[in-house]
């Protein structure tokens, strides 16, 4: 789909990105020039180390199946194109889909070996066995878990005595043993204690103090639907009323998320709150450590549920009902279901939420995963179903809920059906929401990177070693934040909080993360690292949300984006001495092997012609052929054919 203008692109590269570079070697002293450059890279990423993680795989006994499912999804697709005059794009090439692939599944681009195995495989099936096998990856869970975070809101302190960290893992550990869509959003949805106890209860920490909101979020993510304004009064843009809104969100309104003065653990007064009083006046000037408020205060948080009732606001104005007034509990439509009847309030809401009978829990779902591999979703925007936001193709998206549903919610069986399509396999289309015309999917849109699948490429061309630490679990930090708080003592308190400085407290678990660290950047993948990052981190940069509102996620052009990839530090890394990339040009025997090298890595496509004659034209007039080198390696790192999913 590209044309590389491999001189345009390399005097711009060259000119802003490895000119710094090049002036400093220059002018290094002569006497060292054959001396190799001494290693900065940390050694944690320089080992190829596999990742310890056993991934739920797929079947690949039941491929006919799948291939019938594909099938169904293309004939419903043309038809559709068909029926506004349009056809559907020609297959990609083999080069474009392995490069696909590997960023929509994997969240980053292939390696070379990876590249080379692929494209000299014969085998008929090769496009379906790489599927399966990514499938089945942990490159899988990193990249579903930068899906899933960006949706859920996930950051490790949602607010300052709030230790979420247990619910980031539970997220992640989800999504490794393919837990099923339904049981996995009930399990969110009824899961009480604390959250190294129960990690489940993270979600509704999510929106500690705050159940009016929370109703809003949850709806809006599961059911695609924005309730929100409803809270205030009738919405004006969709058909739920103000009454409606506190119906549904009676059935949640008991839930605490806090122990407090009526619970036994507190039955001789707030331990907490006694705990650093008694600190005070301990500590010189009453200054409290930290960590010792942060423990005390992270304990007092556990979900459960008791009977409330919900009133109606003093301002109500409305016909239907008085101001202040009891709500009934009730559901927005249909019915709760009969095996849930006789539970609790929440567990009815949650029952509901997640029936196979409930249509937009599975078209929800069903159109995330859609947008998440073709670029645009069936309806847009993807979590607000109205009847002003109509769907492009209705039996698509009747049928995609249907086969999630007789799938039983096994989304990696859904996904492999919609990239076993011809749908997705074909060339991309360039389409963007702000063209204002409904998109048929003739192929995939065209659509940049997003920040975690470009940083997570550049890991891979750069590092050996992507992952040299994982987020830590609920089972690792049980032992260290628990308090019994009916009856810990100041000094037993102080113990624990020693041990949690040490390990969990987030200044020094940041601190502790330098080691795997080059020019103050972790070298390890966007899944693992703490969030949210400082706005001028490469992540932030390419558009990576602070985890305030639900999916807020950006891929749209900087310049602070441009300036990052032409001079930022995790580009440098990679023809940094012992970088993966720098040690594969270095063992290259030619010019012309070194070229290809670099091609197939960066682009997952071997040179054309062109390509190869200005890429040894530049290597042959540069000072030194490393200039000439990292001349290339920057310039197609700087084109378009890099940070686009074509």
């Amino acid at each position: 789909m590209w044309k590389l203008t491999m001189a345009a692109a390399m005097a711009t590269a060259c000119l802003l990105a490895v000119a710094p570079t090049a002036v400093a070697q220059r002018r290094a002293n002569s006497a060292n020039a054959k001396k190799p450059p001494p290693i900065r890279l940390p050694s944690s990423v320089r080992q190829k180390t596999p990742v310890s993680m056993d991934v739920a795989a797929v079947d690949s006994n039941n491929r006919s199946r799948v291939r019938g499912t594909a099938a169904r999804i293309d004939s419903i697709v043309e038809q559709g194109l068909s029926q506004h005059g349009q056809s559907p794009n020609p297959m990609t090439s083999d080069a474009v889909f392995l490069r696909r692939i590997y960023l929509d599944v994997a969240g980053r681009i292939p390696t070379a070996e990876e590249a080379e195995t692929f494209l000299q495989s014969k085998d008929e099936n090769r496009r379906e066995q790489l599927i399966d096998d990514l499938l089945g990856r942990p490159d899988y869970v990193f990249n579903m878990y930068n899906f899933w975070a960006d949706i859920l809101r996930l950051t490790e302190r949602p607010q300052p005595n709030l230790i979420a960290d247990p619910y980031l893992a539970y997220v992640k550990d989800a999504i490794r043993t393919n837990q099923p869509y339904d049981e996995w959003v009930y399990e969110m949805l009824t899961a009480e204690g604390k959250v190294w106890d129960n990690p489940a209860v993270g979600f509704q920490l999510r929106d500690d103090g705050q159940p009016l909101t929370y109703v809003d979020n949850t709806v809006r993510v599961f059911l695609g639907t924005q309730i929100g304004c409803a809270q205030c009064h009738d919405h004006p843009f969709d058909v739920w009323t103000q009454h409606e809104f506190y119906a549904l969100a009676a059935l949640t309104y008991g839930v605490k998320t806090r122990i407090d003065n009526r619970d036994p653990e507190y039955k001789n007064g707030n331990r907490a709150n006694m705990l650093i009083s008694q600190a005070r006046d301990k500590y010189p000037n009453g200054r409290v450590p930290g960590e010792l408020q942060r423990l005390a205060r992270a304990n007092t948080y556990r979900v459960k549920e008791t009977p409330r009732q919900l009133r109606l606001p003093h301002d109500y104005a409305y016909s239907d009902a008085k101001p202040k007034q009891v709500v009934e509990p009730a559901v927005l439509y249909g019915e709760i279901p009969d095996a849930a009847s006789s539970q609790s309030p929440r567990h009815q809401f949650a029952a509901w939420l997640t029936s196979a009978d409930n249509e937009y829990f599975s078209k929800t779902i069903a159109n995330r995963y859609w947008k998440r591999f073709l670029g645009v979703g069936l309806v847009e925007p993807v979590d607000d179903f109205n009847g002003d936001n109509v769907c492009v193709n209705e039996d698509l998206l009747d049928y995609l809920a249907k086969e999630i549903v007789r799938l039983g919610f096994d989304q990696k069986e859904f996904i492999r059906a919609i990239l076993y399509s011809n749908t997705y396999q074909r060339r991309s289309t360039a389409y963007t929401l702000a063209d204002g015309t409904a998109y048929y999917f003739p192929g995939p849109a065209l659509r940049r990177m997003t920040a975690e699948q470009a940083w997570d490429s550049i890991l891979t061309l750069a590092v050996y070693n992507t992952v040299p630490f994982q987020r830590p679990t609920a089972d690792q930090m049980r032992g260290v934040l628990d308090l019994d708080m009916s009856s810990v003592s100041l000094s037993e308190a102080e113990a624990q909080a020693a041990r949690f400085k040490e390990t969990y407290f987030m200044g020094p678990y940041k601190r502790s993360l330098r080691q795997h660290a080059y020019k103050g950047n972790v070298l390890c993948r966007a899944s693992e690292l703490p969030v949210p990052l400082p706005p001028d981190h490469f992540l932030r940069q390419f558009g990576q949300g602070d985890r305030q509102v639900i999916s807020a996620g950006q891929t749209s052009a900087t310049v602070p984006q441009i300036l990052t990839m032409f001079n930022g530090p995790i580009t440098h890394v990679m023809l940094e001495n012992g970088s993966l990339i720098y040690d594969n040009m270095s063992a290259s025997k030619n010019p012309r092997e070194a070229v290809e090298l670099v091609f197939v890595s960066l682009l997952g496509r071997r040179p054309t012609q062109r390509d190869r004659v200005e890429a040894i034209r530049e290597i042959s007039t540069a000072e030194r052929p490393g200039i000439g080198y990292g001349n290339l390696v920057w310039a197609l790192l700087n084109t378009r054919e890099f940070l686009f999913v074509q």
